[in-house]
């Protein structure tokens, strides 16, 4: 018997992700039409014998998130529970925590799964490998190659080329290590909790030394509890037989921003062709222009002389008029796209309208297309005082007047524009424009 934990964070994380997740939390966000969490949950309810799906996180109970988990239970047909940390407790200390949970019914592994990564989930191959590498007891990574300089920005693995197993793990390097990095997809025997509960009962004795640290006194338990796999676990576990990786040539790539999400929807689409060819758009009399893979929700009304695609998502209740043209977009629930504008490179928000005649842009962040082991950068939102160009977003409820442009800016919800805005952001300081 098999179980799977997803860690999905909270309300402090994803901060990247804004103005989006002040709408829905990060991992409810539409990744080629379905919730990012989606799509790691079908991968776990592939996996034979998986008998039950754990989230972790610190997100508040919600509706959203409580018709999420109702709609995946039937869907999946799997049983799946949000267990909520009363702090942020850290890749570790979250699965620590809840560990009479997930060794409930007594699983021969588990799963553990970050939600901020689109990946082709190779769940099945890792069971295979980890038995094939090691005790039955041991722990598998996913990990993949980066180019050298991105390296740097992951946790970097060092392994015996022969055995696969891991002989230094070192987390965001200073220098270069290795061009493996984590994946942040992880395959424990439950073993795993008495390394981690190692580290739980030093840091309780670091407690006893240093009792304040400059934190209130109720903040120790957190403190004790606070527990991270990458630093804490894997650094100590390497080079003693007992961690392993197993390196896919799938596709992966994490996602922390806007941005990134439109790179995830890339990937996903693409493998929408062989794993749900159903969720592609296809030419036919009577419907739009489609170039490319393109997701249209089943209740979405477009014109047809409108042209989408490569890598657009429209979803649910969107309206698209006459002449539109989309490309590399994501078009979330009731946006209207008024005849004739173009959307290139953005996201737009919930229940937002563009004007006829306007044009809404952005500069993709891709990965370097002749580096094979390129990966998305972690964008900074501001750098020497000034909005970096990216993708454009247009939060909930905006409205584009006809016949403007929007290039390479950030809209808060619920903005009227009278005007175009070139590399704006409508949270911006006193030294850029607001809107």
């Amino acid at each position: 018997m098999l179980k799977a934990v997803i860690l999905i964070g909270g309300p402090q994380k994803g901060t990247r992700f804004r103005p989006l997740s002040f709408e829905v939390p990060k991992p409810l966000f539409p990744v080629a039409g379905v919730p990012m969490l989606q799509h790691h949950i079908e991968a776990c309810a592939k996996v034979p014998n998986m008998k039950e799906i754990l989230l972790i996180g610190f997100y508040q109970p919600n509706e959203e998130l409580a018709r999420f988990l109702v709609n995946a239970q039937q869907q999946f047909k799997i049983s799946i529970r949000y267990l909520q940390e009363y702090a942020a407790l850290g890749t570790g200390g979250g699965i620590y925590h809840f560990r009479d949970q997930i060794v409930s019914g007594s699983p021969e592994a588990f799963f553990v799964l970050n939600a901020d990564v689109c990946s082709a989930f190779p769940l099945t191959e890792m069971l295979k490998f980890q038995k094939e590498h090691g005790e039955p007891n041991s722990f598998v990574i996913l990990g993949t190659t980066a180019n050298r300089k991105q390296s740097l920005n992951y946790g970097c693995i060092v392994a015996n080329e022969e055995t696969n197993e891991v002989q230094h793990y070192v987390e965001k390097p200073s220098t270069f290590v290795s061009d493996i990095i984590n994946c942040g997809i992880y395959l424990f025997h439950p073993d795993i909790f008495k390394h981690i509960g190692a580290v739980f009962q030093k840091n309780q004795q670091d407690m006893l030394l240093y009792p304040y640290d400059g934190e209130e006194p109720n903040n120790g338990w957190h403190r004790a509890e606070h527990i991270r796999l990458e630093q804490d676990i894997f650094t100590a576990l390497a080079g003693q037989g007992k961690l392993y990786v197993y390196k896919t040539l799938g596709f992966w790539s994490q996602i922390k921003s806007a941005g990134s999400a439109i790179y995830a929807s890339r990937l996903y689409l693409n493998q929408y062709h062989t794993s749900h060819p159903e969720r592609l758009a296809t030419n036919k009399e009577g419907s739009p222009k489609i170039i490319g893979n393109v997701y249209i929700h089943p209740t979405a009304n477009i014109d047809p002389t409108a042209m989408l695609g490569p890598n657009v998502s429209v979803g649910m209740g969107v309206t698209i008029g006459a002449g539109v043209r989309v490309r590399e977009s994501i078009i979330l629930h009731n946006a209207t796209l008024q005849d004739h504008c173009c959307v290139l490179n953005s996201i737009v928000g919930w229940e937002s309208t563009i004007g006829k005649w306007a044009r809404v842009e952005g500069t993709p962040s891709d990965p370097n297309p002749n580096d094979p082991y390129a990966k998305i950068d972690s964008e900074t939102l501001f750098r020497e005082g000034k909005l970096t160009p990216s993708i454009t977003i247009l939060g909930c409820n905006v409205s584009i007047p006809s016949e403007v442009i929007i290039l390479n800016s950030i809209v808060l919800p619920h903005k009227d524009l009278n005007r175009s805005f070139k590399t704006k952001s409508s949270s911006s300081t006193a030294s850029q424009d607001c809107f």
